[in-house]
């Protein structure tokens, strides 16, 4: 039952023209349809002749065509407006944005551990890992921890990285030798970029 007072509001709302959408609202990006209070505007868009129209004609052209009239440049001289339908036009923004995000992965360092006694099964199993990060566009950081006494055998556990780095020459880059920092001696590993191997074929020209 409806409550006195409270008069029902259609969706959509004042200041639209009458599509069924939401009402513009001020803090939106854009300031659309009658929320452009400026006296003419530079008109673009689809279905539209290029040009300065007053604001009130400009608004017209968009409702004969069941559109929006947005403002895209408010510091052009004079503003610089749109008729599109605007709820697509930010939902194709969001979307757009959405997929560069996806694809905008932050490179991150994956750690790789040995011991001076890894045996070949382990380096095997340790350095497909490492093959499928580097691959993934992430770092590898490497190192072999001494623990005790072990720390003797420090030639063998530089071998071990070197052989790593070997290992994964293909896709990975070492950025420096193996560097001993305490108990731990250590290699990075950059993915490589994609080389071009396609090479320029020379037409003679006519």
């Amino acid at each position: 039952m409806a409550l006195p007072g409270r008069p029902f509001n259609k969706p959509g709302g004042p200041g639209g023209f009458n599509r069924g959408r939401f009402a513009p609202r001020r803090e939106a990006e854009h300031r659309i349809n009658h929320f452009i209070r400026v006296p003419q505007v530079r008109l673009v868009g689809d279905n539209v002749e290029i040009g300065v129209y007053s604001t009130q004609e400009a608004l017209k052209i968009a409702q004969q065509q069941q559109l929006d009239l947005v403002e895209i440049s408010p510091n052009a001289d004079p503003p610089v407006c749109k008729v599109i339908d605007y709820n697509k036009f930010l939902y194709d923004k969001k979307k757009k944005e959405k997929e560069m995000k996806a694809k905008a992965k932050v490179s991150e360092v994956k750690e790789i551990r040995f011991t001076p006694n890894t045996d070949d099964h382990d380096f095997d199993f340790k350095s497909r890992h490492a093959e499928g990060f580097l691959k993934d566009g992430n770092k590898v950081k490497a190192y072999v921890q001494f623990k005790g006494r072990a720390i003797q055998f420090k030639e063998r556990g530089e071998l071990l990285l070197l052989k790593f780095a070997e290992r994964l020459q293909e896709i990975g880059q070492p950025e420096a030798l193996p560097k001993l920092e305490g108990k731990r001696m250590f290699i990075m590993l950059a993915p490589k970029g994609k080389k071009k191997k396609e090479k320029e074929v020379e037409q003679p020209q006519q």
